[in-house]
């Protein structure tokens, strides 16, 4: 593990420990009606979610046999155990464990290791394009009365617009209802912009924020130069429309995940009864909190913010919203643990070995594509 990686997880450690002291003396939690909270659960429910989850994998699977077609033609489902095995490596240690997929991709297809990262940054983009459209449509059908009630979704709009709002009102409306759906589509427009004129808008960020650091104006003209070597990777319209529509079946798949494991607690109403638009926003707090997963920590951090979310946000009580943030971590996260362990055993695969291993080959790739991008 590097050591920028040990200090966030120090200091992720120490703000749960800071969490756990403020609430010790804030919030009553009661641990008899938390077993019971479990016991009354509806684990058909919670099986059902599981198996989507697993779904979704062969999905994933599917979607990058797509993506590298036009390199090399693959089996739709002959990556299913990497990406089980790749996601079982993050779940274990950690986020940084993220290059083990194009690695075991790179070695099981015989295909260069920069062009699996390629169709690896292709898939993340598709997985953000999704979940941000689909949580743009979900606050479509939230009543306004309840977007007021939780204001840490849709009022970064209203707060970041807030001069111009205090002069037309209307606005706020417009931006709490509307405003991820825009902000999805900016996003759209700047790939397209990426995907037809690269090396423009790579140089247009480089010169512009060269002002301010060179360094930094170098390191996004960069990333912004990767990201235009991943989207080669799409042909055509079709190759577009094949990865879209695949990303937006799996994280429809996940979503329903996601409303089985709530609706499985039976006993709270508030999470018995949450409605799919809603359950989309506590899947987009599940999903933004697991972008910095660290290992084992990274479970408990998570359990504690999607807790808070449900108690603070939904109205579940502290005993039935830790109750359910668990079963989420263990449903729609870890579920692949079991899997992911088994088939690297049959493919004589060692998941510390192969992420050190993955980590370093990346490293020597970027270093050498630095290398080449100088003058």
């Amino acid at each position: 593990m590097k050591k920028s990686q040990w200090i966030l997880g120090l200091i992720l450690l120490f703000a749960l420990a800071a969490l756990a002291f403020w609430a010790r003396s804030r919030i009553h939690f009661d641990f008899h009606i938390f077993a019971a909270q479990v016991a009354r659960a509806d684990w058909r429910k919670i099986a059902i979610g599981i198996a989507c989850i697993y779904l979704a994998f062969a999905f994933r699977a599917v979607r990058w046999t797509m993506l590298m077609r036009h390199n090399k033609k693959v089996p739709l489902f002959s990556l299913l155990g990497t990406q089980m095995i790749g996601f079982t490596a993050v779940a274990l240690i950690g986020r940084f464990a993220d290059p083990v997929r194009p690695y075991l991709i790179a070695k099981k297809t015989g295909e260069p290791l920069g062009s699996q990262i390629a169709v690896y940054i292709v898939e993340r983009l598709f997985d953000f394009g999704s979940m941000a459209l689909i949580f743009s449509l979900a606050l479509l059908w939230i009543p306004q009365s309840a977007m007021a009630a939780t204001p840490g979704h849709a009022g970064f709009f209203s707060h970041l617009f807030a001069p111009l709002i205090e002069r037309f009102p209307i606005l706020s409306v417009v931006f709490a209802r509307f405003g991820a759906l825009l902000a999805t589509l900016a996003g759209v427009l700047l790939l397209v912009a990426v995907r037809l004129s690269g090396n423009a808008v790579a140089g247009f960020f480089e010169s512009s924020l060269s002002l301010i650091s060179k360094s930094m104006g170098h390191a996004v003209g960069h990333k912004i130069r990767t990201f235009h070597a991943g989207l080669d990777v799409i042909h055509t319209l079709s190759d577009f429309a094949i990865s879209a529509s695949l990303s937006l079946s799996m994280w429809g798949i996940i979503a329903f995940a996601y409303l089985e494991t709530v609706h499985a607690f039976t006993a709270s109403p508030a999470l018995a009864g949450m409605s799919f638009s809603t359950c989309v926003m506590l899947m987009m707090i599940s999903g933004s909190v697991s972008v910095l997963q660290l290992p084992v920590l990274g479970w408990f951090s998570q359990i504690a913010f999607v807790a808070a979310a449900l108690s603070s946000l939904f109205g579940a009580t502290p005993e039935a919203a830790t109750a359910c943030a668990t079963t989420i971590l263990l449903g729609t996260f870890l579920c692949v643990i079991p899997a992911g362990l088994i088939w690297a055993q049959f493919d004589h695969i060692s998941l510390r070995k192969v992420t050190v291993e993955s980590e370093h080959a990346e490293e020597e790739l970027v270093a050498t594509e630095e290398t080449g991008a100088m003058p």
